[in-house]
């Protein structure tokens, strides 16, 4: 099957975040992608966390899931995509990638776990965290995805979870802030999650000014087959479960393994 990024420059500006997003699905639908990846985020993001998160958060189902919704539909192609989840009775947001199929209905979310409290900044003052103990796993096309955003890409247990439960692709949506040696992370980062679970990475990142871009899909043996630079672009690569299988198979190192992460003692305090 076919997977697309499209990495895009998310703004404060949710009309023109979906214009992007539709330019970006109707060009990978042209390109007979089965999905398309966007970043965390990508229905409305600036700079500096805020009451502003808080304010332009949506429900779902809300404008900007039905818009995706009949993005998908349109072009028959499912979408992943990042957005800020409101929720009733809650003083913070969450961090939400929502999932759609190609014929348009929902068929997965994933709250982010681990926020962003590091560099300098403070995802916690507006974002609630995940609690959920399960993984988010969804299948497509007969290829199962597991979902992770931004820095849960920084705890390798996050995807070794996913992978138990049986993914075989990791889509990572982010938006990377710039600094330092962070570009180097990134990549480092996400090569490592593939490697180490032989497993295919799709890691769709906002572009420049506010991330550092680089998007990139990586296969199970760590090899980078499609990276996209700095600006937004929407790229494509082949994706196939006989290469996960072919290299599980040559590099057991899941099957080898002699403990394993307990998921209900997960969540701390």
């Amino acid at each position: 099957m076919k997977v697309s990024i499209g990495q895009i420059a998310v703004t404060a500006d949710k009309a023109a975040n979906l214009a992007m997003i539709a330019k970006s699905v109707e060009e990978a639908g042209n390109a007979g992608a089965n999905l398309i990846v966007f970043p965390e985020m990508a229905m409305w993001f600036k700079h500096s966390l805020d009451q502003a998160f808080i304010e332009n958060a949506e429900n779902i189902p809300g404008p900007f899931s039905t818009a995706l919704d009949e993005l998908a539909a349109k072009h028959s192609i499912a979408i992943a995509a990042g957005m800020i989840e409101a929720v009733a009775n809650e003083n913070r947001v969450y961090n939400t990638i929502y999932v759609t199929s190609a014929s348009g209905k929902a068929i997965g979310t994933y709250r982010k776990m681990h926020l962003y409290d590091a560099f300098g900044l403070r995802e916690s003052d507006v974002i609630a965290p995940s609690n959920a103990v399960d993984p988010v796993v969804f299948e497509l096309e007969g290829t199962k995805f597991g979902l992770m955003t931004c820095y849960d890409v920084r705890f390798p247990e996050s995807a070794r979870l996913l992978v138990d439960a049986g993914a075989e692709v990791l889509l990572v949506p982010a938006a990377w802030t710039p600094g330092v040696r962070k570009e180097d992370h990134w990549e480092t980062l996400v090569r490592a999650r593939a490697i180490e679970n032989t497993s295919y990475v799709v890691a769709s990142n906002q572009s420049a000014p506010l991330s550092t871009g680089s998007s990139m899909i990586v296969d199970p043996m760590g090899i980078i087959v499609a990276q996209l630079m700095e600006g937004p672009e929407t790229r494509s690569a082949e994706i196939s479960p006989s290469r996960v299988a072919a290299v599980r198979a040559a590099n057991p190192c899941i099957a080898n393994r002699r403990f394993q992460v307990n998921r209900a003692a997960r969540i701390l305090a």
